[in-house]
């Protein structure tokens, strides 16, 4: 069959795409501004890379109509690009307040939190590794990077791992059905084809400001001379009730115990299982699952026969006290007989200073 025969048998959507072909042309001459077929080529190419489509429709002997298609969310954003954990993450200038190398020796800690001092005001410091769930960061040298974020008396200073210079990207929406995925507002693939997530800089200050609230802030390091100084002792804490549970981990935050809450036993056996506790501090009536079904599976877990438990409870009868015991609590304390200085003379005696 001819190329004329294969041509006849095609219909005209098909003949039409020819056009978009890499060195496909329709001239039988060549010049300086014409006749190599590359044109319409890279109008396609560049229209597919911001997810958008062409398409060609004609009259013969009338005319010809070119459909540009393109999404109406696309944007630009002029970024900040940073390291964490090995991985790009793109900040958007309209967030950044302020980048800076932090010397070690200018951060200092204020009832349990760092700060550092910048241009006359304190500046809380947060770990981009803590908010970002990348885990521990890598042990640096004497000057932390720092990306300052938020306005005027609600600002924070992120510590990364590298500061990796501006960018400008195309923003390319995230899929509806991830939903609304923590910390990220969307994505967009840089120059050399990587993907890279655009930080919601709102949301990065909702979640520093519920990290501050439950107590769960850690430090970015512990002492001026090095980041990975020893760790606090660790504490989860229990209780349906919103005021007891405020109340110890305020008294156990106070001491220097670094502090996680749980709002019922189900909740408190997610958070054991996925995170190191020293010390378990649990109320015995809640939701979901009680004190006492939370302390069995605790000590039944193999993993997690070390983690010495606490049960505060208002039941004093003695057949309570047992029952706890009994289970494979380490300490029953009644709130009833509750002061601050029992609790945390308890917690000492359980799992040391902190």
């Amino acid at each position: 069959m001819t190329n004329a025969e294969t041509a006849a048998r095609m219909a005209e959507t098909e003949l039409l795409e020819f056009l978009f072909l890499p060195g496909f042309t329709m001239k039988t001459e060549v010049t300086e501004i014409s006749g190599r077929g590359v044109g319409l080529d890279i109008v396609q190419d560049m229209v597919k890379q911001v997810r958008g489509s062409v398409r060609v429709s004609t009259q013969p002997g009338q005319e010809t109509r070119f459909h540009l298609q393109l999404p109406l969310t696309l944007s630009l954003v002029r970024t900040l690009l940073v390291d964490v954990g090995g991985e790009p993450y793109a900040f958007p200038l309209a967030y950044i307040a302020r980048t800076l190398k932090l010397s070690k020796d200018r951060i200092q800690t204020l009832e349990g939190r760092q700060h550092f001092r910048l241009d006359d005001r304190q500046i809380g410091l947060v770990s981009a590794h803590q908010i970002l769930d990348k885990g521990e960061p890598s042990p640096t040298g004497h000057e932390l990077p720092v990306v300052v974020v938020g306005e005027r008396g609600n600002t924070f200073g992120l510590v990364v791992d590298g500061l990796l210079g501006e960018r400008e990207l195309v923003v390319q929406p995230l899929d509806a059905r991830l939903g609304k995925v923590k910390d990220i507002s969307a994505a967009a693939v840089m120059d050399d084809g990587l993907p890279v997530l655009i930080v919601d800089g709102e949301d990065i200050i909702r979640s520093v400001d519920k990290l501050i609230s439950g107590g769960r802030l850690t430090q970015v390091q512990r002492e001026a001379a090095s980041v990975t100084t020893r760790q606090r002792k660790r504490v989860l804490v229990v209780d349906d009730s919103l005021t007891v549970r405020e109340l110890e981990r305020k008294l156990l935050s106070g001491r220097g115990y670094e502090v996680e809450v749980a709002v019922d036993g189900m909740d408190g056996w997610n958070a054991v299982r996925t995170g190191h506790f020293n010390l378990v501090v649990t109320d015995i009536d809640m939701p979901r699952m009680d004190g006492i079904e939370l302390v069995n599976l605790i000590r039944n877990d193999a993993h997690l026969k070390s983690v010495r438990v606490m049960v505060v409870s208002y039941k004093d009868r003695e057949e309570d006290r047992r029952r706890g015991l009994d289970a494979g609590a380490d300490y029953y304390l009644t709130k009833g007989s509750f002061h601050d200085e029992t609790l945390l003379h308890a917690v000492t005696d359980l799992i040391g200073e902190p």
